[in-house]
């Protein structure tokens, strides 16, 4: 259009559908190849020059097109040599479509001129402005818009066109684009377009602070980067290497020499690759460090190489214990199985007794044995299951359970494991150890022990677990299910002899410093120690009282004193003091109203001496001597069967009216309960009524019915062995206990007159003394 001039518009204008909208004053560039359509621009150029472009409608239909749109004149053409033709449009005015009157070849319409309408006054001058400091900035933030386009609308005189300017230069879409197109009012189209100026320039700050913030974390990577690059020159100039770097290529290293298992080997190389992305300072690197230094450290795939030799293993075992032939003979038994089968799960073994008999010590004779690694835990005052399980990693010094960490002193994954005191653990409100424990005394799941600090597998099914315990009661039952428990009882005087010739004596003479041929202790003098300075089931009182004369006699050595020193028992108030015990019965002549029981303790047995007295009263039932609720139903249950006893045992029958009868178990600070007291309670009330004194060389266990019969008990063997220590002469047990007799050492049944009764009038036949 030369010289600026609008050409007139024709009532009815060619049409040409469009994908775009195009503004009146705004130049376009749009290439037609569709038969029609360059039949179209041909008949134009050849006349007017003038079409109409409106945009087509998103349909379906092709034809479809919005009713308003654009007048717009050809202002340069060229033909390109696939056919097809190139324009270059300039719109003139905004046009409506009133009609269609032709289609073919080409659409015609007849159209109507659309002229901007609405005053310029305060408020769209308002609107102007606004919408045009908007543009500026979005200028400013677009990176494709030159800041000559700003200035451009500025310089722009009309509305119309200043809107339509700034509406061609945003990203818009098509339906946007002829929104603005169809508001012919001023005032509304520079509503609408500073709606969609104000959400362009929203999206472009908002893109403008990521992109400021990507590039400052790249920056500071970079810088990071850069800073690590000239360090590692540096410390390569200097000669010294990032320690960081020497420590995870060291666990890299060791990693690859480990055979771990699959799943231990995944979260391994997980956490390596964690740490090798931390800086070294943080505290997560030195969890991470730590964590892996256990990993690599326990001994996944290291066994040791055991004997599995039945004749040396029994040699070794001979040499360590005397006696003890029970829990040996089981040892060898698994030791034999190993040697024909070569590979079996471990067993486990609870060896049960008082203390000082030798179950941890026997334990250590079992890894000698075997030639494996032994390691001993001991689990009493243990309440927190994490000790056997584990701290997770989450917590602040979190270490693994005591059964790995035991794990890693072995260095191999089939030692000997002892757990001692197994008994004494505890719970509270940290959880249950003994619930802990279940899975790792099982042999059917220790396979996999999960501990929550590795978070992964460990085998255990190679391990030989054995505990100790003094008693059985207080170990829950679905963890005593699991283990092979082994009784390990006191024993006897002719035992601890040899025990002592063999093993203490030869022991504390060097623990003292003294040689062969300094001292000689005799074996009346060691019997004479037994039975009168000692009175246990086990050893350790002996072996002291051992180590007290050889001390004394070292003393006695270098204040110059022949040697060797000769220690018999005459010599034992010298270097021991007075006697502590009697070797006699529980007393020390026939006495009416006491009566000598036997008593178990988690200590061994004991002998339980039983007083009762008859006075004046008015049928009164007195217990003395710190006595449980079931030793006190014993009494009762004496008395019923006294009283209906009382004519054979020639008492009136208002007896119990008459007088009151006092029980009392001397040494009253300690607690004493059981059923096994009833005989020995019947037979020192008979003795308090008939006035009959009962025979001190008599001992007696079992618990009787109102009826007279005689129960069975526990603790006979060591029961037994008390009464033997104490000098007793016969022994009165149950009848349904004789299986229990097997149990019992022969010198000590030849030494003792074992009488079975099954009911209580055997004993008051025979207890009497006249």
């Amino acid at each position: 259009m030369p010289n600026g001039s609008i050409p007139p518009i024709p009532d009815i204008l060619p049409v040409l559908p469009a994908g775009f909208v195009i503004y009146p004053y705004m130049v376009a560039p749009i290439s037609v190849s569709e038969p029609n359509l360059i039949k179209l621009v041909d008949d134009v150029i050849s006349g007017e020059k003038i079409i109409g472009v409106f945009a087509r409608k998103p349909s379906e239909n092709p034809n479809e097109l919005y009713e308003v749109g654009t007048a717009s004149a050809i202002v340069k053409m060229l033909r390109m040599p696939d056919g097809s033709v190139q324009m270059l449009l300039q719109g003139i005015s905004r046009v409506r479509m009133v009609e269609l009157i032709e289609t073919e070849p080409y659409l015609k319409a007849r159209i109507e001129v659309l002229t901007p309408s609405g005053q310029r006054d305060i408020e769209l001058e308002a609107m102007i402005r606004n919408a045009l400091d908007i543009f500026q900035k979005i200028v400013s933030l677009a990176p494709n818009l030159p800041q000559e386009i700003a200035i451009a609308a500025i310089n722009l005189q009309d509305p119309s066109q200043q809107a339509d300017f700034m509406a061609s230069h945003i990203k818009l879409s098509l339906e946007e684009r002829q929104k603005i197109l169809e508001r012919i009012d001023l005032k509304e189209r520079f509503r609408t377009l500073m709606g969609f100026l104000e959400r362009e320039l929203e999206i472009l700050e908002i893109g403008s602070k990521i992109q400021s913030q990507v590039k400052e974390e790249m920056e500071k990577i970079q810088r990071q980067a850069y800073l690590r690059e000239q360090l590692k020159a540096i410390q390569r100039e200097l000669g010294e290497e990032d320690e960081r770097t020497v420590e995870i290529n060291e666990l890299k290293e060791r990693l690859s020499k480990l055979e771990l298992p699959e799943e231990a080997r995944k979260e391994a190389e997980r956490e390596l690759e964690r740490m090798s992305k931390m800086p070294s300072a943080s505290a997560e690197y030195t969890v991470s460090r730590t964590y892996l230094d256990w990993i690599l450290s326990l001994p996944w795939n290291v066994s040791s190489e055991e004997t599995v030799d039945i004749r040396k293993a029994k040699q070794i075992l001979d040499e360590d214990h005397y006696d003890l032939e029970k829990p040996k003979e089981r040892i060898l038994e698994y030791i034999a199985i190993r040697q024909i089968k070569g590979d079996m799960k471990g067993p486990i073994l609870c060896f049960v007794g008082p203390p000082g008999v030798g179950k941890t010590s026997l334990g250590l004779s079992i890894a000698k044995a075997l030639n494996r690694k032994f390691i001993r835990i001991s689990l009493g005052g243990i309440r927190d299951e994490a000790e056997i399980r584990g701290h997770r990693r989450t917590y602040v010094g979190a270490l693994p359970g005591r059964i790995i960490q035991g794990m890693r002193r072995a260095g191999t994954n089939n030692p000997v494991f002892m757990l001692d005191e197994i008994d004494k653990i505890g719970m509270d409100f940290r959880g249950d150890p003994a619930a802990a424990l279940l899975e790792v005394l099982d042999p059917e799941q220790n396979h996999s022990f999960v501990d929550h600090y590795l978070d992964v597998p460990f085998d255990l099914s190679k391990v030989m677990f054995i505990t100790t315990a003094n008693v059985l009661h207080t170990i829950p039952p679905a963890l005593l299910d699991r283990m092979e428990v082994i009784e390990i009882p006191g024993y006897t005087e002719q035992e601890k002899l040899h025990i002592a010739k063999r093993h203490l004596i030869p022991k504390q003479k060097k623990e003292n410093g003294l040689e062969d041929g300094m001292i000689e202790i005799t074996d009346d003098a060691i019997i004479g120690i037994i039975r009168n300075y000692t009175r246990e089931a086990g050893l350790r009182n002996l072996e002291r009282e051992i180590a007290t004369i050889c001390r004394k006699a070292a003393k006695k050595i270098l204040e110059g004193a022949e040697k060797p020193i000769k220690v018999t028992s005459s010599d034992l108030h010298e270097y021991l003091g007075p006697q502590r015990f009697k070797h006699e019965a529980g007393t020390e002549r026939d006495e009416v109203g006491v009566a000598t029981g036997l008593a178990w303790t988690p200590t061994g047995g004991e002998i339980l001496l039983i007083e009762s007295a008859v006075v004046p009263g008015k049928g009164n039932l007195i217990l003395t001597g710190q006595l449980g609720e079931v030793m006190k139903e014993s009494a009762m249950a004496a008395l019923t069967y006294l009283r209906s006893r009382a004519d054979a045992l020639n008492l009136p029958q208002d007896f119990h009216e008459k007088w009151d009868i006092h029980i009392h178990v001397p040494s009253g600070a300690v607690p004493k309960d059981g059923p096994s007291a009833g005989v020995t309670i019947t037979t020192s009330l008979a003795s308090s009524l008939t006035k009959r004194p009962v025979r001190k060389e008599i001992a007696m266990t079992g618990e009787i019915t109102l009826r007279g019969n005689i129960l069975p008990v526990g603790g006979i063997r060591d029961k037994i062995l008390a009464a033997h220590r104490a000098g007793i002469k016969i022994v009165f047990l149950p009848k349904e206990n004789e299986k229990d007799l097997e149990e019992i050492p022969e010198d000590v049944k030849k030494s003792l007159s074992i009488v079975l009764v099954e009911h209580m009038d055997e004993i008051l036949s025979q207890a009497f003394s006249a």
